[in-house]
């Protein structure tokens, strides 16, 4: 029985431990429930933990040992010539094409096992005909090794079937036995769901500094080959990928134009996102009729939805030739030439277009944080003859800011490691300029052009992309911290 065959049985068999769990607590006490410990419903849960979460784990660890023992056995019983001369990048390329073989051995019928038998020349093209395919013709051996393996995982998920399900019924059964009224059955529930968020969170946790981690040791690595000095304050960026053989050429690496990029655009698409998403929040919250908020509010938030990719499809086709002719046509008027002084790929033209993406972030968090002042605030202020809009200015503002504020800066967030908008919008030229009609890059795109290349994984062309990646993770995680600061202080002051 494969893995997923064996969860739907152990979640049949938790099902029935949960109804057999209720039923008989309820007969305990003879249908009278106030001499349980807990509801009837923690008891059935108890009996279905008891029978499916030890299964799981017992299925879990032999799913994750069992291929390593198997590959283990598989390396050793292949032919002791192989075993003395081949390198071990060899023996992989060898064990692999067993593998192979051994999925379409499943696969083919009796007559054709009789054909490869009898010719081991067979196999490669019978395989080919259902979808199988062999980098060489195969050898005897191997379809020996191939047969032996199907047997040994045949036998592995025989006994893993039968030690499973016998685990989920001593589980079940012992779990049956153990129901009595007096049983914390609700205690020892929402122990385990108390295990199981911790669970969720280690993995969290453990998953980012995994990741910080790994990043780290390839930037170091990275800056083994390249000055820190030559990459924090360089202003130029030339990788010089056509000459990444040559170990001479180093090229230059420079991170303030992209970090200047960077932060330009993100700021063009805060001060388009901004002041509407915010003016749309402050109508939301404080002026618009309830059936016009329960209207717009989903409407707006449709935007969030969309993938950036067809942001960038809109910058590229539309926003971007719309400035390039309007800037001709400005320019004709005024000097009588035709020449745009806005290129199609620009910041503006990205700054704009991701400022649209992120109306969305701004005028939900914003809203939500102004209808969460309190609402005494507010009656006070027009109690004491305060217009609305007094009130809005003189009292929700100022008690919102903190939270607005944290809003804004989990935004910029966003905006920084934006990457589809900025590549078909923006371009992908490295420059310091202070002009928003000209094209620019940011951090993000140059991480994927180095790791997309078809550079050596220890070249600097391709490593470079690890230290970009830490300087940005930076950037970003300074700016959420200090969001959660201000928002943790807003909570201090209103909560």
């Amino acid at each position: 029985m494969n893995i997923s065959s064996l969860l739907l049985v152990l979640l049949a068999l938790a099902v029935i431990g949960y109804a057999w769990g209720r039923k008989k607590s309820s007969a305990t006490v003879q249908g009278h429930l106030s001499k349980l410990h807990s509801r009837l419903g923690y008891y059935g849960s108890y009996v279905a933990l008891a029978t499916f979460l030890p299964a799981v784990i017992v299925l879990m660890l032999w799913a994750s040992v069992a291929p390593t023992i198997i590959n283990n056995k598989l390396s050793g019983a292949l032919p002791e010539e192989l075993k003395q001369n081949t390198s071990d990048a060899e023996r992989s390329l060898i064990l692999n094409s067993i593998y192979s073989i051994a999925t379409g051995l499943d696969l083919i019928n009796e007559d054709e096992k009789n054909l490869i038998n009898q010719d081991v020349a067979n196999l490669q093209p019978i395989l080919q005909q259902h979808g199988v395919v062999l980098a060489s013709p195969g050898q005897t051996y191997m379809v020996d090794l191939a047969t032996e393996l199907n047997h040994w995982e045949k036998n592995t998920r025989n006994v893993q079937t039968v030690v499973v399900i016998l685990i989920a019924l001593a589980g079940l059964i012992a779990s049956i036995a153990t129901l009595k009224p007096s049983l914390r059955a609700r205690n020892r529930v929402e122990l385990v769901m108390l295990g199981a968020l911790l669970l969720a969170s280690m993995i969290a946790i453990l998953t980012t500094v995994g990741i910080v981690l790994s990043m780290i040791s390839e930037t170091i690595h990275f800056f083994g080959m390249v000055p820190l000095h030559e990459f924090f304050f360089g202003t130029v960026w030339d990788p010089r990928f056509a000459a990444a053989d040559n170990p001479d050429a180093v090229g230059q690496y420079g991170l303030i134009p992209l970090l200047a990029g960077t932060l330009y655009i993100a700021l063009v698409a805060m001060l388009f996102a901004v002041p509407v998403g915010l003016y749309s929040a402050i109508y939301m919250a404080e002026y618009a009729t309830p059936k016009v908020r329960s209207t717009v509010k989903p409407l707006l938030e449709v935007l969030a939805g969309i993938p950036t990719i067809v942001y960038g499809f809109f910058a590229m086709v539309t926003v971007g030739p719309f400035f390039r002719d309007l800037s001709s046509s400005l320019n004709n008027l005024a000097t009588g030439e035709v020449m745009p002084f806005i290129q199609a790929q620009s910041v503006l033209t990205a700054g704009i277009v991701m400022g649209i993406m992120l109306i969305p972030f701004v005028s939900s968090l914003s809203d939500d944080i102004i209808t969460a002042v309190p609402r005494s605030l507010r009656d006070g202020s027009l109690g004491l003859g305060a217009t609305r809009s007094e009130t809005m200015r003189k009292v929700i503002l100022p008690a919102a800011l903190p939270g607005v504020v944290g809003a804004l800066l989990l935004t910029a967030s966003r905006a920084i490691g934006e990457t589809m908008i900025v590549v078909l919008a923006a371009g992908v030229a490295a420059r310091l300029s202070l002009n928003p009609f000209e094209p620019m890059t940011t951090v993000t795109v140059k991480i994927v052009n180095q790791l997309t290349g078809d550079n050596e994984f220890t070249s600097p062309q391709t490593l470079v992309a690890f230290a970009l990646g830490i300087t940005l993770f930076t950037v970003t995680l300074a700016l959420n911290v200090y969001a959660l600061y201000i928002v943790r202080k807003y909570r201090e002051q209103y909560d």
